[in-house]
């Protein structure tokens, strides 16, 4: 097998398991998502380090697009030994992308939400009372929003 770094004058050096964990976990994501990430993890990455506090992980996963709640973005610093005031890095930061992405199915999401709605159980609610809770409830909607 030839190591084609050494002819190109690029020493090896050993990855942590911590960093090819990382690197699978970066393979399943596209290049545009790993410089749309990267975009990101640099706005938050102020002193430019190579780093982002840990309180600006939620935030920064949902300038994304991910919709992470508080309680799964501690798990999430947990399984990485990372507490409130800690930091983590860009390769941490694709995994736990990663991971959250694979995780939630808005499809799935708006079928429980439809079904928590149907009290009634007959396959369906009005068009009135989805605009009501959508008016209601969570991010909440203005009447122009719903029409």
């Amino acid at each position: 097998m030839l190591d084609f770094r050494l002819q190109a004058g690029v020493k090896r050096t050993k990855l942590s398991s911590r960093s090819k964990g990382s690197l699978r976990m970066a393979k399943f994501l596209s290049q545009d998502q790993i410089n749309e990430y990267k975009e990101c993890f640099s706005l938050y990455d102020k002193q430019q380090r190579g780093k982002i506090k840990a309180t600006d992980l939620l935030v920064s996963m949902r300038c994304l697009g991910a919709s992470p709640t508080p309680g799964e973005v501690q798990r999430h610093l947990q399984t990485y030994g990372i507490d409130k005031n800690g930091e983590l890095d860009f390769s941490t930061f694709l995994t736990i992308m990663h991971m959250q992405i694979k995780q939630e199915d808005p499809k799935k999401e708006i079928l429980l939400a439809m079904l928590m709605a149907d009290k009634e159980k007959k396959g369906y609610i009005m068009a009135s009372e989805l605009r009501s809770k959508l008016m209601k409830l969570g991010e909440k909607l203005t009447h122009k929003e719903v029409m």
